[in-house]
């Protein structure tokens, strides 16, 4: 049997998937044909009240793959200038090496089969992470292929907001517009958000004694 590093594992809270939020910045919206820029993670963890907490955030700049699209409209919002010198960005191959580490790790420490990706959008996300996976013939994705958790639906469900800057603020999560559009800053958000959700369910199942099934109330 294995065993787990980690006080509390999430193996047996989602069926043996672990979570992991995740974010992209890309050159448009076609995740065959635009480039894949940067890429954050946010590893989470639970306590011993079956509470969700964001913990490490693992990130990378991504050089564009080969022939790669470049929408001059999706650089301007999310501010990226791909050849900057000082970009310290890696290659797709390392640069998804770089993120899957760590979630391996924890996949393992938790007691989990498989992460699932959790995003805001998701699909968006996933998309490009398995066309990323795809280019870079990835035999290893610690990412469920089609499975995801989405904080949109989260968010309308607990507070009535599908913004991820309105759901945030709604229900009480710190909001930037100036750091917005950046893959770490939008993980963290996005991380924040989902716990919190999740950690209101969880409170009132521990006050129902395990039934809860009250609409969660907003704010």
């Amino acid at each position: 049997m294995n065993e787990s590093t980690a006080p509390f594992p999430i193996g047996k809270r989602f069926r043996g998937f672990l979570p992991v939020v995740i974010d992209v910045e890309t050159g448009g919206f076609n995740a065959r044909t635009d480039a894949l820029l940067e890429i954050a993670a946010t590893i989470l963890r639970m306590d011993e009240d079956g509470y969700l907490h964001p913990d490490a955030t693992y990130s990378t700049h991504v050089i564009p793959f080969e022939g790669a699209n470049l929408d001059p409209k999706s650089l301007e919002v999310n501010g990226i200038d791909p050849y900057h010198p000082l970009r310290a960005a890696r290659n797709e191959k390392d640069a998804l090496g770089y993120i899957f580490s760590p979630v391996r790790n924890a996949v393992k420490d938790n007691l989990c089969t498989r992460a699932v990706l959790v995003g805001h959008n998701a699909n968006f996300d996933l998309s490009f992470l398995n066309a990323a996976v795809d280019r870079c013939g990835i035999k290893r994705n610690p990412f469920h292929p089609f499975s995801t958790f989405d904080t949109v639906t989260l968010g309308a469900l607990a507070v009535g907001q599908t913004v991820l800057a309105r759901a945030c603020e709604a229900i009480g999560v710190k909001w930037d517009g100036h750091a917005a559009h950046s893959a770490v800053y939008d993980t963290e958000r996005t991380a924040e958000l989902f716990c919190e959700v999740l950690n209101r369910w969880r409170a009132m199942e521990l006050t129902c004694g395990g039934k809860a099934r009250k609409q969660i109330p907003p704010g």
